[in-house]
């Protein structure tokens, strides 16, 4: 029985440059070449590796939820509401605006639009947004159970408020708004939260 030649590059440091790849120019921007470039791998070992771009790319949003992106979690965990959302929205503007990032989230811009042959990516995005929607959710009807919040809060619409706010930070930030700008938007933001 005959072995494969063992890889000669290190899976995390691949999947890391992919990811900025990614996040620069989105999935269906992102070219091969671009992408076993960044790498320092060729073709085939791409492919041996991870399947193909797609996969990749499933791998790379993985590890960008659970990497740059875990600060949802974190701030999550806050123990008062009003501080974790305070806390989502500063550490994603910490994100957002981090000099060695590129500007934007890669859930968002990722697939936001895409031709037919994307679309599974753009629907795995879409999902992972609902995924994040729904944790932020969870967290404020907690908060109504446990008096942070007035009982008539309608927490899917303040879950989606600051959702959008997040994700409108994002858009402003990939235009290239500065850490200060969103800052503030963010301060207006914290007005609107329920009393």
């Amino acid at each position: 029985m005959s072995v494969g030649r063992p890889r000669r590059f290190d899976l995390d440091q691949a999947l890391d440059k992919a990811m900025v790849v990614f996040w620069k120019h989105g999935y269906e921007g992102a070219t091969l070449p671009e992408l076993t470039e960044a790498m320092g791998i060729n073709r085939p070992s791409l492919y041996a590796a991870f399947g193909n771009k797609e996969e990749l790319f499933r791998r790379v949003v993985e590890r960008y939820v659970s990497g740059p992106a875990s600060y949802i979690q974190k701030a999550l965990a806050q123990p008062i509401a009003r501080a974790a959302i305070q806390q989502l929205l500063d550490s994603s503007i910490e994100l957002l605006t981090s000099p060695g990032n590129p500007g934007g989230c890669l859930v968002l811009q990722g697939a936001l639009v895409c031709g037919a042959t994307a679309e599974p990516v753009r629907q795995e995005l879409v999902a992972v947004r609902a995924a994040g929607l729904e944790l932020i959710h969870e967290r404020l009807k907690r908060a109504r159970r446990e008096g942070e919040l007035p009982k008539d809060v309608d927490c899917a619409d303040l879950a989606r408020f600051v959702t959008a706010v997040v994700h409108g930070l994002s858009i402003q930030a990939a235009s290239g708004a500065t850490r200060k700008q969103l800052l503030r938007v963010a301060e207006v933001a914290m007005r609107a939260w329920p009393n």
